[in-house]
């Protein structure tokens, strides 16, 4: 059949030639130092991976300059992973060290393997989302400036897996991430009534509206909406709809700090994030107050956690109370679940942990 272009491409045609010659046949794999994996096939073949922090977004010039290094290195072969870290992979060990001194020459930290923080999976933030409550680039970058030991070594307990959405719709992997930053909104949407009229359609804005709290305005001679406060969850999809309901606000918005969730079926089946902060301000360009509380619970848990136990394993061994005591962590009244359906998620026994 001829080639077309419906669809994506086959992802056989990227791979490099030795994964393609082994595929399905690789023995073990091996972490030979922070950054630097190594996997072995039945045949003997070697394919050394060297992965490198990367910012989510890229210029062009940089993209160049790591083709210019998966050229001369690995025969033009690179990869991005979910968590925006570049894997240049070579079958030459003797290319391992000198493509590990043009990374560092560029800038961009080795390491994201093993025990170790990997980059940051993020979303769009004030650069390009209508809805964001936070940024997401600037944030990242101030966290992982203090959390740059643990993305080059291999010392903590377990991997850590960090993730940032900026407002409640969760773009990013925050609901199952070892540790995770939330944009909230805390104030409802600002009607522009004249705006309103000439730019968005009624009916539309209503039905946008999970909770119901967007009606038409109680004065028939004006033709807009107004919102209930009690009923809106901050969502954003008005704005979606009709951008003279704009949902932003630099005193409202702040973010949420969750922990605890998981992918891994290792050990224990997946697990939920939970809040341990319900609320911090915005301070750009350097977000003092969350990077001091994600530095600290990553310190805590580094501290205290056995080998191979994941953050949320951990928490559940020592107990919420002892989490929120080891850490500093005032407990307040937002971290009672009180959803209509939380009933499972309920303490039902006496037995705390302390």
């Amino acid at each position: 059949m001829g080639r077309t272009d419906i669809g994506p491409p086959d992802y056989k045609d990227m791979l490099p030639p030795v994964i393609k010659k082994n595929y399905g046949k690789w023995k073990f794999h091996e972490t030979i130092r922070p950054g630097v994996l190594r996997h072995v096939s039945e045949s003997g073949d070697e394919l050394y991976t060297v992965r490198a922090g990367s910012p989510r977004l890229l210029s062009i010039d940089f993209v160049r300059d790591i083709c210019d290094v998966a050229d001369k290195y690995c025969d033009g072969y690179l990869r991005f992973t979910s968590r925006y870290n570049i894997e240049f992979m070579t079958d030459k060990k003797a290319n391992v060290d000198a493509l590990i001194e043009e990374l560092k020459r560029l800038g961009l930290p080795v390491g994201g393997t093993g025990n170790a923080i990997s980059n940051i999976v993020h979303t769009q933030g004030w650069i390009h989302c209508h809805s964001a409550a936070t940024d997401a680039s600037g944030l990242v970058k101030a966290i992982m400036d203090e959390l740059y030991d643990y993305f080059t070594s291999m010392k903590l307990p377990a991997y850590v897996r960090i993730a940032v959405a900026c407002c409640i719709n969760m773009c990013g992997a925050v609901h199952c991430s070892d540790l995770a930053i939330v944009g909230v909104h805390r104030k409802p949407p600002k009607v522009d009534h004249e705006k309103v009229l000439a730019q968005c359609e009624i009916p539309t804005i209503i039905q946008s509206c999970p909770t119901g709290a967007i009606r038409r305005h109680p004065d028939p001679n004006v033709k807009s909406v107004v919102v209930r406060e009690d009923l809106c969850m901050y969502c954003a999809n008005c704005f979606t709809v009709c951008p003279a309901m704009p949902l932003a606000d630099p005193e409202g918005d702040g973010v949420a700090i969750y922990a605890g969730g998981k992918v891994s079926n290792a050990r224990k089946p997946p697990m939920f994030s939970r809040m341990v902060v319900p609320y911090l301000p915005n301070n750009p360009p350097r977000w003092p107050e969350v990077v001091d509380i994600i530095k600290k619970i990553v310190e805590v848990y580094a501290s205290n956690a056995k080998k191979y136990e994941r953050m949320g394993e951990w928490i559940e061994r020592i107990g919420w109370e002892k989490f929120f005591k080891l850490t500093g962590i005032p407990f307040t009244e937002q971290h009672i679940d009180d959803f209509t359906h939380a009933v499972e998620t309920y303490r039902t026994t006496t037995q705390f942990k302390w």
